[in-house]
């Protein structure tokens, strides 16, 4: 934790008040042996503490130092130690003014002084000691220049990586919103399917009461149990539109087209369908096998949908970033009660796709979403083998068993 002082870093404080403290040190030391005595030194001191606001005030302060070193020149009392002042005076405005232009004042000031404080140097001829000033000056404005550019480059790096991370943030939560109003759409088609069920069974059973009361019955019950189910994809449906929660970045992102035929916008697939789905991916180029373990029961058409779409985008990941040629192998696992697991597991051995798929896919970013609506449990990750896997284990409401065993 960086500390601070009166909103200023405790370091930049300790190194102001030392840089400071030794200008005014260099002023009482000469207060001797220097011309003008303890003035000499008094000027000194001020130098010094202008110093001490350098950072905030860097234009201000070169401007006060500028004028005790005018007095200095004036009294006659030519260059002394602690005229080192001027030159981090210099130093801080080139570096850290706003505008650039305090920096080249401050620098044709500085000229100006090297001359007339040349002049006063008694030791050498004054065109020696201008020469000799005007490079110290020089170096020292040039230092600042470079740190400034330096610390600006910085800056901009650090301004354009928060815009990046904020453009990123804004566009997970346009494809949360953009995943959520699908699943919405499929749902909603699940619940108006449901409740054309209901409609049917019940004239059914109004039609067949006189005439057959245990098919009426049988109807009934249908139109109860469609009911319920209508009822649970309705919570659902509602849930799904609610606030989206914080999108969590994985490392993998899959397109949402990978080379494989896109299905019409508002078509809703259904399980049965699979095993053509994954015979088109093996058109496309993967290596694909299917097993069905355990009995499987009759899954709600809102799981049903959430299953396939797992697989669809795992597989179009997989042929995205495995590349044509990769295993793949697909597995539902229905052995627990209560309970279907679909896992997607690719040995990433594949070869790169002749023709690159459009990139800025969220198809991770649905199968949260999806499995998320159905309270089940989502792992992505890459393997300890080498490719990667996709596992997605979903609580299943009610089921009528069905038994089917099959491996492609």
């Amino acid at each position: 934790m960086n500390r601070t002082i009166l909103g200023r870093p405790l370091r930049s404080v300790a190194f102001d008040v030392a840089v400071a403290g030794s200008v005014a040190l260099f002023a009482v030391a000469g207060i001797v042996a220097q011309p003008g005595g303890w003035l000499a030194t008094l000027v000194g001191i001020g130098m010094a503490v202008a110093l001490l606001f350098r950072r905030a005030y860097p234009s201000v302060v070169t401007a006060v130092v500028a004028v005790f070193a005018l007095i200095q020149v004036a009294a006659g009392w030519g260059p002394l130690v602690y005229d080192v002042a001027v030159l981090i005076a210099l130093y801080s405005v080139v570096k850290y003014a706003d505008r650039l232009r305090d920096g080249i004042i401050a620098g044709v000031i500085a000229a100006v002084g090297v001359l007339l404080g040349s002049l006063q140097m008694a030791a050498a001829p004054w065109w020696a000691a201008t020469i000799y000033l005007g490079l110290v000056t020089s170096a020292v404005w040039l230092v600042g220049l470079n740190v400034r550019t330096r610390r600006f480059y910085v800056l901009s790096l650090e301004e354009r990586a928060a815009t990046l991370e904020r453009e990123r943030e804004a566009e997970a939560r346009a494809a949360v919103a953009e995943e959520r109003t699908r699943i919405a759409r499929e749902l909603h088609d699940v619940v108006a399917h449901s409740m054309a069920v209901m409609i049917v069974q019940a004239d059914g059973a109004r039609f067949m009461f006189d005439q057959d009361p245990a098919t009426a019955r049988e109807a009934v019950r249908v139109v109860a149990d469609t009911g319920r189910q209508a009822l649970e994809e309705m919570r659902r449906l509602v849930g799904v539109l609610r606030e989206p929660t914080p999108v969590e970045p994985f490392d993998r992102p899959a397109p949402a087209d990978a080379g494989v035929a896109a299905e019409p916008e508002h078509r809703r697939p259904a399980l049965v369908e699979l095993p053509a789905l994954l015979a088109r991916f093996e058109v496309a180029g993967l290596r694909v096998r299917h097993t069905v373990r355990g009995s499987a029961a009759a899954l709600p058409p809102g799981l049903e949908l959430t299953v396939y779409r797992v697989v669809q985008e795992a597989l179009t990941n997989t042929l995205k970033h495995a590349g044509v040629g990769a295993a793949v192998e697909v597995t539902l696992d229905h052995a627990t009660a209560g309970l279907v697991t679909v896992e997607v597991v690719d040995d990433g051995r594949g070869h790169p796709v002749v023709t690159p798929a459009p990139s800025g896919g969220h198809g991770l970013v649905g199968m949260r979403e999806r499995v998320t609506v159905y309270e089940g449990e989502l792992t992505v990750g890459p393997r300890l083998a080498g490719g990667w896997r996709v596992a997605a284990r979903l609580p299943v409401p009610s089921a009528t068993p069905t038994t089917k065993e099959s491996t492609t």
